[in-house]
């Protein structure tokens, strides 16, 4: 009787320890990170600024990198993707959002597989990453989803649009928050069947988010400006008004891609999740690691952006591109790439923005518990079920 209320006290601690590792764990972790609030010292007072906006809460992840049936181990692929998917459920249970971006590498060998596959990865990607139906889910394509440009043919580049509905290029406006979403690998600047219409289209989209001074009032003076060709586009009327009457309201867009603008290496990254030493000083190699330089400084030129967010290097890093232009590069949301993954969420109006970083559970945590626990469930079995003949009879022996 003893040896089998033992044994049932092992049975319901390995029950809590499995549900804590396993699921518990990533709610203890996850409810500590708060949608950051914005400070009213960075509002940017050129632009109209509305006390009746309320914010877009968004989070950013990236690299997820779906396993293969060439390179992905059946167990490898069960474990990722099970801690993926309890922390993405466990962020849309605790901090409901309006919008999720995917920043490309979404598949782990989506450059690779034949149709069915790829199907069957489109299939996996929605089961992990549902979202409520008040909330939407963005995706921009990386390199390992149809390949670096070198390798990209218009029918990988075709499929991964249809299957996971995301234009080369796209223009995403919420509450006046204009993100751009753009296909990093259409950046080559040769002239290709991708690169092309992807230049048409970025320019297309400058033109629309040009800063033409919007008025909510016709007359509204800005910064002391009453100039007869802003009256025009505020009243929507002329053609020089670089299509105006796209958007509704003004602001500085949000880029969002899979490669890093152009930098020479990680040496400049100071983040928690940033490169490892002996990886930082690695030179980057132009299209490969990140946007060529020529590229980056014509999105900088065309977009004039407030905010870069990117990918495609596993590790976290923040710089500043001339001077209020604050890039963030994203780690790997999978364990297979990082051992402290983490995510972003942001807070924006059209004139104000905000960030945070999520980090997630880390793995050799989970280690240590599970490796503790059973230790102690041993010792406790050791110490439950060995014999005690002896010590009765010594006992026996005392008393008489």
């Amino acid at each position: 009787m003893l040896h089998l209320r033992a044994l049932l006290n092992v049975g319901l601690a390995l029950v809590f320890v499995l549900f804590f590792c396993e699921y518990l764990i990533y709610y203890v972790v996850l409810i500590q990170c708060e949608w950051p609030t914005l400070d009213p010292r960075k509002e940017d007072f050129t632009l109209h600024r509305d006390a009746a906006d309320k914010p877009v809460k968004a989070m950013f992840i990236a690299d997820t990198h779906l396993l293969g049936s060439k390179q992905g181990h059946w167990f490898d692929k069960l474990r990722r993707e099970w801690q993926m998917y309890r922390v993405f459920q466990t962020m849309m249970t605790l901090h409901r959002m309006d919008v999720v971006f995917v920043l490309g590498d979404v598949f782990d060998e989506g450059k690779w597989c034949g149709s069915a596959e790829f199907e069957y990865y489109i299939k996996r990607f929605h089961s992990l990453f549902y979202v409520p139906k008040d909330t939407r889910i963005y995706v921009v394509a990386g390199n390992h989803d149809m390949g670096f440009h070198y390798a990209i043919t218009p029918y990988r580049n075709q499929r991964f649009i249809n299957g996971m509905k995301s234009p080369n290029v796209r223009r995403l406006s919420l509450r006046d928050n204009h993100f751009v979403l753009i296909n990093s690998m259409a950046l080559e600047g040769d002239g290709c069947f991708l690169c092309r219409p992807t230049e048409i289209a970025v320019n297309k989209i400058a033109s629309e988010l040009s800063p033409v001074r919007f008025y909510t009032a016709l007359g509204e003076k800005h910064n002391g400006s009453n100039n007869k060709e802003d009256l025009k586009c505020a009243r929507r009327i002329g053609n020089d008004c670089y299509n105006a009457s796209a958007i509704s309201r003004y602001s500085r867009p949000i880029l969002l891609q899979h490669y890093p603008m152009y930098r020479e290496s990680d040496e400049i990254c100071n983040e928690l999740d940033q490169a490892p030493d002996e990886l930082k000083g690695i030179k980057f190699r132009e299209r490969w690691e990140c946007l060529s330089k020529e590229a980056s400084e014509q999105l900088l030129d065309i977009l004039n952006p407030r905010l870069i967010v990117a990918g495609h290097t596993h590790h976290g890093c923040r710089r500043i591109h001339r001077n209020d232009i604050l890039e963030f590069t994203i780690s790997s949301f999978s364990w297979r790439n990082k051992v402290n993954p983490s995510l972003l969420m942001g807070t924006f109006t059209p004139s104000n923005y905000s960030f945070s970083k999520c980090y997630m559970p880390v793995e050799s945590t989970v280690i240590i518990i599970y490796t503790c626990s059973l230790l102690c469930i041993l010792i406790y079995l050791i110490i439950k079920l060995r014999p005690r003949r002896h010590a009765y009879s010594r006992l026996r022996r005392c008393l008489d």
